[in-house]
C-alpha cells in the first residue's frame, strides 16, 4: 500500500516506518522539520506544518494514499483534509478523554477505576476544556467514517515512555538521582496505578491496526501496558536501572498528595487511578514483547546517557521545577510534624478474629485481652 505517516520522527515513528517497510508498503513521511531522524532511503520525506488545513494541503499537493497514519497535528483538520485522499485513516489519540471522576453521569459510585469502551462517558464540554476538545475531534473523525469518506480507527494511547519521548516523566526521578538527591518525595505511598505504554508497544499497536483493517474500522481502541504497576514500583525500577537501592541509597518519603507537590508531575497532576480497558485490541493479537522492568531500564539508561545533550530541553518541557531548596524545607517540616504526631497517644485494640474460635464446646465469641 501507499501509506502516509504524519509525524514519523518522534519516539515511535521510526519503529512504525521500519515495520511498514518490512511489510512491503511504500511510505511517505510528512512532518514539520523541527526534529529530524535518519530514515531509510526508500521513504519519501516531505516537510510542512500539519497542524493547519492550508499548509497540510499545500505540502501534499494532489497526492493520494491507501492509508494515512495521523500521529501528529490536529485531528479535526487532518480528518477533513484526508477526505477524498485516502481510503483509511488511523489516528493516534489518548485514553484520557473521559468525564471527571465525580461527574454525576457515572452514577453514585463515581467513575470506575477501569473504564471499558462501552462504559466511556465523554467530558462535559461546559467544564472539561481541552479534554472536551479532544473528544470533539474524535467525534469529528468518526463522523467522516459514518459518512463513508474513509474507514477510520482511533488508537487511544496511555502515557508514552521510552527513548526520545517528549517531556519524559521519568526525568523527575532520574535527574534527582543524578544530582545526588537522596530523599525523594512520593504521594500517598506511591500506590497510584498509572497506565503507561512503552514506545515499542505503541508502534506494535499501530502496525497491528494496519494489518487488521476489517476488525479495526470504526473503532476506538485503548492501548495500555500490562501487568499494571504502582508508581512506587516504577520509581524503584528507575532506581535499579541507575544502580540505586531504595531504603539504602535513596529514601522515598511518603506525604499526602496535597502536600507532595514535588511529585505532582510524575503523578500526572492527579491523585486518583484512571485506567482504560485495552482488552479489545488484545483480542486482536496485541501483546507486550519487552518486560516492563527492561522497558523502564532502557528508558532510564537513554536519559542518563543523553543528559548532556538534552537536559536543558527536558527541563523546559516538564512541569517539574526541581526546587531543591523548597523540597528540603518541605521535608524538614514534614519530619518535625511526624515526630509531633507520633507522640499523640491514641487507644488501640488488640486485633481480634471476627469469627468464633472456641477452645471448648459452645464457647461464645469474645475479644482477647491485651
Amino acid at each position: 500500500m501507499k501509506i502516509l505517516v504524519l509525524g514519523g520522527t518522534g519516539p515511535t515513528g521510526p519503529l512504525i516506518i521500519d515495520g511498514l517497510l518490512a511489510r512491503g508498503h511504500r511510505v511517505t513521511v510528512l512532518h514539520g522539520g523541527q526534529h529530524e531522524v535518519d530514515l531509510p532511503d526508500a521513504v519519501e520525506h516531505l516537510h510542512g506544518d500539519v497542524h493547519f488545513a492550508t499548509t497540510l494541503e499545500a505540502a501534499l499537493g494532489n497526492r493520494t494514499f491507501d492509508t494515512v497514519l495521523a500521529m501528529y497535528g490536529r485531528l479535526r483538520e487532518t480528518s477533513d483534509v484526508m477526505a477524498g485522499r485516502t481510503g483509511r485513516l488511523i489516528a493516534v489519540g489518548t485514553t484520557a478523554a473521559l468525564a471527571g471522576p465525580r461527574d454525576p453521569r457515572w452514577g453514585p459510585m463515581g467513575r470506575p477505576v477501569l473504564v471499558a469502551d462501552a462504559e466511556r462517558i465523554p467530558p462535559d464540554p461546559a467544564s472539561a476544556g481541552l479534554l472536551a476538545r479532544v473528544q470533539a475531534a474524535a467525534d469529528h473523525l468518526m463522523a467522516h467514517h459514518a459518512a463513508g469518506d474513509y474507514a477510520a480507527t482511533l488508537l487511544g494511547y496511555a502515557i508514552l515512555y521510552g527513548p526520545r519521548q517528549v517531556a519524559p516523566e521519568e526525568w523527575s526521578v532520574v535527574r534527582r538521582i543524578l544530582d545526588g538527591r537522596r530523599r525523594l518525595v512520593i504521594a500517598d505511598g506511591g500506590l497510584k496505578l498509572q497506565q503507561r505504554l512503552y514506545v515499542d508497544h505503541a508502534a506494535a499497536a499501530v502496525l497491528l491496526t494496519v494489518d487488521r483493517p476489517a476488525e479495526t474500522a470504526g473503532r476506538f481502541l485503548a492501548v495500555g501496558e500490562r501487568p499494571l504497576y504502582t508508581i512506587r514500583q516504577r520509581i524503584e525500577a528507575i532506581c535499579r536501572a541507575l544502580g540505586v537501592e531504595t531504603g539504602r541509597d535513596l529514601d522515598l518519603v511518603d506525604l499526602p498528595y496535597e502536600l507532595a507537590t514535588p511529585a505532582h508531575y510524575l503523578w500526572g497532576r492527579s491523585a486518583g487511578h484512571s485506567l482504560a480497558d485495552d482488552e479489545p485490541i488484545r483480542a486482536l493479537g496485541y501483546a507486550e514483547t519487552v518486560p516492563t522492568d527492561e522497558a523502564i531500564g532502557r528508558t532510564v539508561r537513554w536519559l542518563r546517557d543523553n543528559r548532556a545533550e538534552h537536559a536543558a530541553e527536558w527541563d523546559a518541557q516538564v512541569d517539574d521545577t526541581f526546587d531543591y531548596d523548597g523540597e528540603d524545607t518541605l521535608l524538614e517540616r514534614w519530619d518535625r510534624a511526624r515526630t509531633e504526631l507520633a507522640a499523640i497517644q491514641v487507644e488501640r485494640r488488640t486485633p481480634a478474629h471476627r469469627y468464633r474460635l472456641p477452645k471448648a464446646p459452645n464457647e461464645g465469641w469474645s475479644r482477647p485481652g491485651r
